[in-house]
């Protein structure tokens, strides 16, 4: 499921933790986090043209910490209720900052090794600079999670094989892409999905201008402690 920018990003200023009833900085990063750690609900630094977030948003959550060996190569070690909702989106974000028209290339390669039990999905959230738009491209997904919005086409698009749903949050539009079947590392070229949103379906402009790329886990549930691993994350586009 998709969220407004302001909870991903920016509600650390706009609502304490014990507004959302989250319960934080109760467990240990892993040993090999060399770089960087925080176990703080929204703790982050900026490593090699990366920012990451630990980003715990939802309410009921429970504690979960982020660790990081460079902006490319981080995890998220999660213990959240077995209950409704998501809890966080931990992510590491690139910043682009051009139209889709003017876009030259945006691509990514990812790489992440994640657990087969909890419910959480492994997403791309990608966001025009006025947050009118949220473009979600989910590589893999586990359990009771889904996408805000009905079916709308299956398409292939970047690389994979998606199916499409259009809805809203109630503070922007959400488009998503669910890959037709899970997948731990690819390729994915991002340009010809913002194309086929703008030129094809019209549902955007292709004069708007993507602000951040984003890559992360929106986690709803990992009882007992679960491991995210990030094992290798780039994201380049001009």
């Amino acid at each position: 499921m998709a969220k407004s920018a302001l909870r991903k990003i920016t509600m650390a200023v706009l609502a304490p933790a014990m507004a959302l009833g989250a319960t934080v900085g109760l467990a240990s990063a892993p040993a090999s986090a060399a770089v960087w750690n925080t176990c703080d609900q929204w703790g982050s630094t900026n490593l090699n043209g990366y920012t990451l977030y630990n980003n715990i948003w939802g309410s009921g959550a429970g504690s979960q910490c982020t660790w990081a060996n460079s902006g490319t190569n981080w995890g998220v070690w999660a213990n959240h209720p077995n209950t409704g909702g998501i809890k966080s989106y931990p992510n590491s974000t690139k910043a682009i900052n051009k139209s889709i028209a003017s876009l030259g290339w945006l691509t990514s390669d990812y790489n992440v090794s994640v657990p087969s039990s909890g419910a959480y999905n492994t997403a791309y959230d990608i966001w025009d600079t006025d947050h009118q738009y949220e473009i979600m491209l989910w590589v893999n997904h586990n359990g009771a999670v889904g996408p805000i919005g009905g079916y709308d086409s299956t398409v292939t698009l970047g690389g994979h094989n998606w199916n499409v749903y259009r809805g809203t949050n109630g503070a922007n539009q959400v488009f998503s892409f669910l890959r037709t079947s899970d997948s731990n590392s690819g390729t994915v070229d991002i340009k010809p999905i913002l194309q086929w949103l703008a030129y094809t379906k019209g549902w955007m402009s292709s004069n708007e201008t993507i602000g951040d790329v984003q890559f992360g886990y929106e986690i709803t549930s990992s009882s007992g402690g679960l491991n995210f691993n990030t094992n290798n994350l780039t994201i380049n586009g001009g």
